[in-house]
């Protein structure tokens, strides 16, 4: 179709447009609705749902549109009510509505990459489930994408539409899979202006870390580290101890030739030492993702059901679902309800006993909210026997370690406790991390660890952070006032933000539902060298309008606060419908 076929949002210049193809199609082609005098066909969804474009140099081609599941309401609610169709009722479902293509487009590849946008737009804010009506003459078409009738189907004016679901991950697998080397081929001769990535990440599993793609990942352009703000990932702001640097450099070359202790015995005796734990209660591993791996593959099948918060740490949803293929539900998370974990909702959610696993990540990463250790453990107490929790402190220490539980985890066999010494340490470059479980378990789970689990140079960074809790005790405390000076300078650009603070070493920050998307103050700050994380893939309750953002030093702080300000001059004011539709 050639270079020139661009794929973006809708702008209120096209709108005349949409309604009038609408009408030429759905009025006068099809007959679904009665002919307008006006020529032009609407909906009360109008103004809230979002468009999708695809046109060529001045021509339009075609359009889809998209309902997001925050504003609470769908179209198929014309037809069938929530009883009659359960399937509106999933919290992270969106709806896929009116393709619709010019006629002499209908021969090219425009509905296809039409579709594929509002898949790539959906699966960028998060979404886990798609429905469609699909009209009955084009249900091969719809099926040949992944989709699947659900036992409904709809008569409305001349035409009879199938009811059509999907979710998320698996058409988006399918889609790569049957046509990885046309999408190939498409991203180079396509105009993609969305604010979403043209293909996924080849593991699926976002992660922060894209300001390596600045510095470079092959270290040949290293010098750059120092023009970097690299705020999207949660590394410690402050050096690791004297200590820990000492360890380092003494003697590089003797700690990178020489293999260090086979089962890192120093490292669990100094950790059984500053948590005041058994050794035989403790495992270590490079860093939590290692024993995240190691561990549940050990205790789960694709026949497990898991309990995941949401909005939660991505890499849990990637392993439980993605790689063990494991059925997962949701612990909903509201913004309404501060992010806090509710016990009494817990508890409710978890005592029919049908839960092989739940996760708690706590303090939460991304929203940064504590459940205090008393709730948490009552709620523990209280669960049926065979159901095993895994706590992730990862970001304990900048709430108190007096608020683990590890002790529980120690006697409890239903409990591990997973802690990284990266972020809290500043060791993130060394991946170390130790997970606290009863020791039977720990013993079976140390057969499955492989010699050498941790690096040498790791073993003795992280032995020697762990013998300076003063140090580090201390970065902690200046971490608060830090963040409190970023959050209020944030919150100074522009009363519409919504800056929330939380408890870690990071805080977000909302954009208003008719302002730029968190991908367009992502992108518009990368071009400052300042790297936020934008975290609409990881759940639907952000609407894709929050960004995370890492507590870095006073100077790089400061630039973070620029930036910020420079991207929403620069994406204001705009011209294109919100993109993420907007909730009343």
């Amino acid at each position: 179709m050639g270079r020139d076929l661009e794929l973006r949002a809708a702008t209120e210049e096209d709108l005349e447009w949409i309604h009038e193809l609408r009408h030429r199609v759905y009025a006068q082609e099809l007959g679904q609705h009665a002919p307008d005098p006006t020529g032009s066909l609407r909906d009360g969804l109008d103004g809230e749902n979002v468009y999708l474009v695809a046109a060529r140099g001045t021509a339009r081609i075609g359009f889809v549109s998209l309902t997001p599941p925050w504003l609470g309401r769908y179209a198929l609610e014309k037809y069938l009510t929530r009883d009659e169709l359960p399937l509106l009722t999933e919290d992270d479902l969106f709806e896929v509505r009116i393709l619709t293509v010019e006629p002499r487009w209908r021969s090219t590849a425009a509905a296809p990459l039409l579709m594929y946008a509002a898949l790539r737009w959906i699966a960028a804010r998060g979404g886990r489930r798609v429905a469609a009506m699909g009209r009955a003459e084009l249900l091969d078409m719809y099926l040949a994408a992944g989709l699947r009738p659900v036992g409904r189907t709809v008569r409305s004016g001349a035409l009879t539409f199938e009811v059509l679901a999907a979710d998320v991950s698996e058409l988006t697998k399918l889609t790569m899979d049957r046509y990885r080397t046309t999408l190939a081929r498409l991203g180079s001769e396509v105009d993609w202006r969305l604010d979403a990535a043209f293909a996924p990440r080849p593991d699926g599993c976002e992660h922060g870390g894209a300001s390596f793609s600045a510095i470079g990942t092959d270290f040949r352009s290293l010098h750059r580290r120092h023009q970097v703000v690299a705020a999207d990932v949660l590394d410690a702001w402050f050096p690791p101890a004297p200590g820990v640097r000492a360890a380092l450099t003494e003697d590089p070359a003797w700690a990178a030739r020489t293999s260090p202790p086979t089962g890192a015995e120093g490292l669990l005796a100094q950790i059984a030492t500053a948590r005041a734990l058994p050794t035989k209660t403790l495992t270590v591993g490079a860093g939590s993702s290692d024993l995240i791996f190691r561990a549940f593959g050990q205790w789960l099948t694709p026949e497990s059901r898991v309990l995941l918060a949401d909005p939660g740490y991505g890499e849990y949803a990637h392993v439980t679902e993605r790689v063990i293929g494991c059925r997962v539900d949701r612990f909903r998370l509201r913004r309404d309800d501060g992010w806090r974990i509710d016990p009494a909702r817990l508890s409710a959610a978890v005592e029919h006993g049908r839960y092989d696993l739940v996760v708690v990540v706590n303090p939460n990463n991304p929203t940064g909210r504590h459940m205090p250790a008393t709730e948490l453990r009552s709620v523990i107490a209280a669960a049926p026997a065979r159901t095993r929790w895994w706590i992730d402190e990862a970001y304990l220490g900048y709430v108190g370690l007096t608020e683990s539980l590890a002790d529980l985890a120690a006697t409890d066999p239903r409990v591990a406790v997973c802690t990284s010494l990266s972020k809290m340490y500043g060791l993130s470059g060394l991946r170390a991390a130790y997970m606290v479980t009863e020791p039977t378990i720990a013993a079976q789970l140390r057969r499955w660890t492989p010699p050498w689990p941790v690096s040498l140079p790791a073993q003795l960074a992280a032995v020697a952070a762990l013998r300076d809790p003063a140090y580090y005790s201390d970065c902690w405390h200046r971490t608060h006032a830090m963040r409190g000076q970023l959050a209020a300078d944030l919150a100074g650009l522009d009363e519409t933000l919504v800056v929330e603070e939380a408890v870690a070493n990071f805080l977000t920050v909302t954009l208003p539902a008719d302002g730029p998307s968190a991908a367009q103050l992502v992108n518009e700050c990368r071009r400052h060298d300042v790297y936020l994380r934008d975290l609409s893939p990881l759940s639907s309750e952000y609407q894709g309008r929050t960004v995370r953002i890492a507590v870095k030093d006073t100077t790089e702080n400061a630039r973070i606060v620029a930036a910020c300000r420079a991207a929403l001059d620069a994406l204001r004011p705009r011209e294109s419908v919100p993109a993420t539709g907007s909730a009343r």
